[in-house]
């Protein structure tokens, strides 16, 4: 079974969606819609349609198709949790670095339902928050952890295995995936990085210091990011994009490799140095 997953605030009346469906359908494969963002909002749906909810997706699922931005494959990637089903993006979004297709190339799912391509795995991040040296939230990240001052200037050291890499003021830190290097990390200054690399990058965010610069370090070391001097200052930390979770003085953010990866398949039309381009013109 084939998995459509559209964001319906993207894909209007889910138009590409139902293309998809169709396509896949008169190719003799089983495929239906499981939409993204809409569990509040059912009304964005229209009524003709069979959906399914990606909370149960059927065992027998062998593909995902993402029918939206960057934001939906990370959303659709946070429900499949840990089952490693592979995802192929149909790009509706501003960017869209993690998409393979565009919406003209709908018709190449067809072979990437056959087989007919390869498939990336990405890294992800294991990122534990603690506070008092007790663990109060994990969670993973397939693009970035940010810690991220809520207009305030915030204070942060951070280690890497155990020896103090920098420490700075400012709007905060971003811990980044090589996915994630094409995203916040970027706007911030940091590296683009292949997504096929292992590799865990460091970006500060505005820091009032210039001698702060991003690090790219081995996907095997362990980073510990502390937030200091908050006092009646705010600061949050966002996993992919999240609602933030409030942080409070001295709490400590460890980020390591995860045993989890995600599998997002290229069907070989354009590689990550082509989208590079055209996308950063």
């Amino acid at each position: 079974m084939i998995a459509i997953c559209p964001n319906p605030f993207r894909d209007n009346g889910l138009a590409l969606s139902r293309q998809a469906v169709n396509m896949l359908s008169d190719a003799g494969f089983d495929a239906m819609i499981f939409p993204v963002f809409a569990e509040d909002q059912p009304e964005v749906l229209p009524g003709d349609l069979r959906y399914g909810s990606l909370d149960a997706l059927p065992e027998d699922c062998t593909l995902a198709i993402v029918v939206g931005g960057d934001g939906t494959i990370l959303s659709v990637v946070r429900h499949l949790g840990s089952r490693e089903i592979p995802i192929l993006g149909v790009n509706l979004g501003t960017k869209g670095f993690m998409a393979s297709l565009e919406p003209e190339d709908l018709p190449q799912l067809v072979r990437v339902a056959r087989g007919e391509c390869t498939v990336s795995r990405r890294m992800m991040l294991e990122v534990e928050l603690r506070r008092g040296g007790e663990t109060v939230f994990t969670d993973r990240a397939l693009n970035d952890a940010v810690i991220h001052g809520y207009g305030d200037c915030v204070q942060i050291t951070a280690w890497c295995d155990g020896e103090r890499m920098t420490s700075f003021s400012g709007d905060g830190v971003i811990l980044s995936t090589p996915t994630g290097s094409t995203g916040y990390s970027m706007s911030a200054g940091g590296p683009i990085v292949e997504p096929t690399a292992r590799a865990i990058i460091l970006s500060p965010i505005c820091a009032h210091m210039m001698s702060a610069k991003s690090f790219v370090l081995s996907a095997e070391r362990e980073i510990r990011v502390r937030t200091e001097k908050l006092h009646v200052r705010k600061a949050f930390l966002s996993i992919d994009g999240t609602s933030g979770i409030g942080l409070e003085n001295g709490d400590e953010l460890f980020v390591r490799r995860s045993a989890s990866v995600v599998q997002i398949i290229d069907p070989g039309i354009r590689s990550f140095y082509e989208i590079a381009y055209q996308k950063l013109q």
